[in-house]
C-alpha cells in the first residue's frame, strides 16, 4: 500500500468501511444503496465515475480503473465485477462502454477466451470411482493437446479460415501455420477442462480457452498500431496501455474484423475440445444424451444500446448477463462452478463476473502456498500433481498458480451479484485436466 492518507470505504458484512484506497485514487466517494454495489467513485479529475460490484479491490486494479474513468472514449461509467483483479491495461474483471472506439486492450491479448458446458442425461450418482474418471480424462487427453506449446500435429480443416483477411499487419506464415495446428487445443496458463456433478442431478461437461496464440498476435499488432497514432495525435489517454483506435478509421474498422474472427476461431476451439470430450464421455456412457450446451466469450468487444446510445461495450474477463441468458461463471480447479441467468441489470453493460477472480499472481501463490495444502484442496478429485516451474525466475518452484487458494471464494462472489445473475445449478469438480 503506497503512503499517504487513506479512507476506508468497502462494505462489510455488518455495514462498516474494511478497505483502505489510498487517497490519491478517489475525490468523491459515497457507498451506494444498490443491493449489491458496492461503491461508487467520482474524484474530481474522473471523465465518468467507477461503479464496484468487487469490494476488496486491489490498488494496481483500481489504479488502472481511475485511468479508464478519465479516458476520452470511455462512456457513462466505469463497471467492476466482483471477481476484479489486476490486468494489463484494463483490469480483469472490468467493464466499458466506448463512444466510436475500441481499446485493444480492453479486451486483452486473449481474444475470444471463454467457457464452455454441456449438461448430460447420466445422473451424478452413477460416475465410476476415481480411477475410472481417471481413464476417462486420459482418453480425453489423447485427443485434445493440453499446455502452452502443445497443438496437433497435423493443420486442422475449419471453413472459417477463408473468413480471415491475410493482407493484414498481424499476418506471417508462422502464426497462420500454428492457427492450423492450435484449433481444438487446450493451451496453458488458467485453460482447464473439468468433469463436474451438478445440484440438478446431472453430470456436466465443461472447459475454459480461447483464440490461442492468433488472438494474441492481434491483440499485441492493434494495441502497437493504437500506440503509434495516438501518440502522433497527441490524444491525451491517461496511460498508453489505453490506447484506441477510432471504430470507423480504417485501422479500426481492420481490429474489430480481425478481433470478430479470433472470437469465431475461439468458439470453434471450444466447440470441437467439447465435441472430442462429448465423444469420449460417450464411450463410457454410451446411451447419454447431452440435453444443453452453452460456449461464451469473456474477453471481447460488441456494439451494444446502453442508456440510449450506441457503444462498443468492452468485457475483459466479464460476460454478458442480459436478461435471460444462459452463462458460466467457474471457481478454481478444486472449487465449485454455476451456471447462471442474467438478470439485465443496465449499471453492469448488462455483464457479469468471468470466474472467481485471483487474490494470488502465479509467482506469488507459488512462492506462499506449500504444497501440503494445495494437495488437501484437491482431495476426492482427480487431477495431475503440481509441476516444477522450468525457468525464469521462478524456476524450481512448484507451479501453484491454479491452486484453489490464488482465488477468491466463488460462492462470495456469486453472493456479490446476485443483482447481476441468478444462480441456476451449483456444479462441484470430479476431474481436472489443466492447461
Amino acid at each position: 500500500m503506497s503512503g499517504g492518507f487513506s479512507r476506508t470505504i468497502g462494505k462489510s458484512a455488518g455495514g462498516a468501511w474494511d478497505l483502505s484506497i489510498p487517497s490519491e485514487l478517489f475525490g468523491n466517494w459515497q457507498r451506494t444503496t444498490d443491493e449489491n454495489m458496492e461503491w461508487v467513485i467520482k474524484k474530481d479529475d474522473y471523465r465518468v465515475p467507477i461503479k464496484s460490484w468487487c469490494k476488496d479491490i486491489e490498488e494496481g486494479a483500481l489504479s488502472q480503473a481511475a485511468d479508464l474513468a478519465k479516458h476520452p472514449a470511455v462512456f457513462s461509467h466505469v463497471a467492476l465485477m466482483p471477481d476484479c483483479h489486476q490486468g494489463y491495461g484494463m483490469p480483469i474483471g472490468g467493464v466499458i462502454g466506448c463512444k466510436d472506439a475500441v481499446i485493444p486492450n480492453a479486451v486483452g491479448v486473449d481474444i475470444g477466451c471463454g467457457m464452455g458446458a454441456v449438461q448430460t442425461s447420466i445422473p451424478a450418482d452413477e460416475m465410476p470411482d476415481m480411477a475410472g474418471i481417471r481413464a476417462m480424462l486420459e482418453v480425453l487427453k489423447g485427443l485434445v493437446p493440453c499446455g502452452e506449446g502443445n497443438a496437433h500435429k497435423k493443420p486442422q480443416e475449419w471453413e472459417g479460415f477463408d473468413e480471415a483477411d491475410l493482407s493484414a499487419g498481424w499476418y506471417e506464415k508462422k502464426t497462420w501455420k500454428l492457427a492450423y495446428r492450435n484449433l481444438g487445443t487446450l493451451g496453458g496458463g488458467n485453460h482447464f477442462i473439468e468433469l463436474q456433478a451438478g445440484d440438478d442431478g446431472y453430470i456436466w461437461l465443461m472447459l475454459h480457452s480461447g483464440s490461442r496464440n492468433l488472438g494474441y498476435k492481434i491483440a499485441r499488432y492493434y494495441n502497437d498500431l493504437a500506440v503509434g497514432l495516438n501518440e502522433k495525435w497527441f490524444s491525451g489517454i491517461p496511460n498508453k496501455d489505453l490506447a484506441f483506435l477510432p471504430a470507423d478509421s480504417d485501422e479500426g474498422l481492420a481490429y474489430i474484423r480481425d478481433m470478430n474472427f479470433a472470437l469465431r476461431y475461439a468458439k470453434e476451439n471450444r466447440f470441437r475440445m467439447m465435441e472430442n470430450f462429448k465423444m469420449t464421455f460417450s464411450d463410457f456412457f454410451p446411451d447419454v444424451s447431452f440435453i444443453q450446451e452453452i460456449n461464451i466469450h469473456h474477453n471481447y468487444a460488441a456494439q451494444e444500446n446502453h442508456f440510449d446510445r450506441e457503444v462498443w461495450v468492452h468485457r475483459k474477463g466479464a460476460t454478458a448477463a442480459a436478461n435471460e441468458l444462459r452463462g458460466i461463471i467457474p471457481g478454481s480447479m478444486g472449487t465449485p462452478s454455476y451456471i447462471v441467468e442474467g438478470i439485465g441489470n443496465p449499471e453492469s453493460f448488462m455483464s457479469c463476473s468471468h470466474g472467481a477472480g485471483r487474490v494470488l499472481g502465479r509467482n506469488e501463490a507459488s512462492r506462499r502456498l506449500t504444497r501440503e495444502e494445495c494437495e488437501k484442496a484437491m482431495e476426492g478429485i482427480v487431477c495431475d500433481r503440481w509441476n516444477k516451474i522450468r525457468r525464469g525466475k521462478m524456476k524450481g518452484f512448484y507451479d501453484f498458480g491454479e491452486a484453489p487458494a490464488a482465488y477468491k471464494d466463488i460462492d462470495t462472489v456469486i453472493r456479490s451479484q446476485s443483482d447481476l445473475i441468478k444462480p441456476l445449478v451449483k456444479l462441484r469438480p470430479l476431474g481436472v485436466i489443466k492447461g
